[in-house]
């Protein structure tokens, strides 16, 4: 072999190697959207659970209630100040990490990111003149700012999942000679498949908010608070937890229609067909593909096509599709199944007890049950994550599916992404730490029966009226207060 077919082939190796900058994109992008979707949750679905609180206490003249309502604000807004960090992140990376995306298509996306953005600045202003207007404003009117807080994190929600819904089912531009032309972004925001993608993560945000702060109570009945503070701070988020998950197998299910035609990879990676089955496909229960060969599966036969196919047709399998477009099918069906899994047990213990308490039964007064609750948010969150992870890794090897792939557009080379990834880490870990210290230490404040929480570094309120008797003695007067 002479030295220019060694050459040859040394340069097919180089053009065959993913480029420098895959690798930590992948790593910072799962890191700064895993940590930041819990987050954009509660800016979801905390103000309608808010709202029916508040509401609940103006129409009922209910102090606990509306004292659950304050101190949920203000816990709002925790999460939202550290939410408002990892987004800008986010904003930033998007162009950083993937530039062959963004420069070919940034014209496409650039409608809905900037309605985002604009959603994100308007739930800030409402979530302040909400937290100030207690005691300054009508109550009816104070109850009225948390809507737009609502409706703001929707359209927001809406319009990141657009862009995500568009690089799944790419539409609104056309390539002519290499060029991407005839730019619509309306149908990026209008696109039929975000409707049902938005549908499917809105309720899974009310399903991680919901849980989660029925968590935190459920934790102090466990403890003995079995007060009206405690149960009332429970019921209300769990109501909204249990509709969330009692529809969402029917939300997912009718998401996965037509999957067979849109993504097929995907759906033979959900449902691990390795190769298309002469007869029904059956439903396979963990399992992998090792060698081209499931092991460790149970299979329900005739299932998996009756609920993937809506027939007895069998699911294409991974044998129809070339394998340099065969996603990671172990980690996305495994995924898969775990949101599928998780869901349903919390759906089974929403329905168990609704069950039970129409039969005069209240598993509030189960241990057991409770427990179960003590970690139902974190099941939630788990649950979501590995939806996640089964929509974008099961996309994969593309980025755009059918149009770029993820190779085409990260950066050819690494330069400083690494040190930025290291430098994320610390920075998420930070803000995780902190929102505990902070949201623990408000927790033991109002415990202890401090209502409004001052400052503890700032000027502290004066108690009573001060009293000034000249024009030119303000000073006197308040030194005479503080000595009172």
């Amino acid at each position: 072999m002479d030295a220019t077919q060694l050459l040859a082939q040394a340069s097919d190796v180089v053009a065959a190697a993913d480029p420098a900058g895959l690798m930590p994109a992948r790593q910072q992008m799962a890191l700064s959207l895993g940590w930041h979707i819990i987050l954009a949750c509660f800016g979801v679905a905390f103000p309608a659970i808010i709202f029916v609180m508040h509401l609940r206490g103006i129409r009922g003249n209910d102090p606990v209630a509306l004292g659950l309502a304050k101190r949920w604000g203000k816990a709002s807004a925790v999460l939202f100040a550290i939410g408002a960090v990892s987004g800008t992140v986010l904003s930033f990376e998007m162009g950083l990490l993937w530039p062959g995306l963004m420069g070919t298509y940034g014209d496409v996306l650039g409608l809905p990111f900037a309605f985002e953005g604009l959603a994100f600045f308007l739930e800030a202003i409402f979530l302040g003149i909400y937290l100030y207007g207690w005691g300054r404003m009508p109550p009816k009117l104070h109850l009225l700012m948390v809507v737009p807080m609502a409706i703001t994190g929707i359209i927001g929600t809406y319009c990141v999942l657009a862009v995500n819904a568009w690089m799944n089912v790419p539409t609104g531009f056309d390539i002519i000679n290499g060029e991407v032309t005839n730019i619509e972004p309306w149908a990026v925001l209008f696109n039929t498949h975000t409707f049902m993608q938005f549908a499917h993560m809105w309720v899974a945000a009310y399903m991680v908010a919901g849980f989660s702060i029925a968590a935190v109570y459920a934790v102090g009945l466990l403890k003995g608070r079995r007060d009206r503070h405690h149960r009332l701070g429970f019921m209300v988020p769990f109501a909204f937890a249990t509709v969330a998950a009692l529809a969402q197998p029917f939300v997912g299910h009718l998401l996965g229609e037509g999957l067979d035609e849109r993504q097929p990879a995907k759906l033979a990676a959900f449902e691990l067909a390795e190769a298309t089955d002469e007869g029904p496909s059956p439903l396979r229960l963990g399992g992998v593909l090792i060698e081209g060969e499931i092991k460790g599966a149970i299979e329900i036969p005739y299932l998996g096509s009756i609920i993937s196919m809506g027939s007895l047709e069998p699911v294409p399998g991974l044998d129809q599709i070339p394998e340099e477009d065969h996603p990671p099918v172990n980690i996305t069906h495994l995924a898969f199944q775990t949101m599928i899994g998780l869901g349903l047990l919390l759906m089974a213990a929403v329905v168990l007890y609704w069950f039970l308490r129409w039969r005069g039964r209240d598993l509030l007064d189960n241990r057991w049950f409770l427990r179960l609750m003590g970690v139902s948010g974190v099941l939630a969150i788990l649950a979501m994550e590995a939806g996640w992870i089964a929509t974008e890794v099961g996309r994969q090897p593309w980025i755009v599916y059918g149009v770029m792939r993820t190779t085409d557009a990260a950066a050819d080379h690494s330069g400083g992404l690494w040190a930025v990834y290291g430098g994320s880490v610390l920075l998420y870990g930070a803000m995780s730490v902190g929102a505990i210290v902070v949201l623990r230490s408000m927790a033991r404040r109002w415990r202890k029966g401090e209502a409004d929480l001052p400052s503890p570094y700032g000027p502290q309120t004066l108690q009573g009226p001060v009293e000034i008797r000249e024009c030119g003695d303000e000073k006197d007067a308040a030194e005479k207060e503080t000595a009172r």
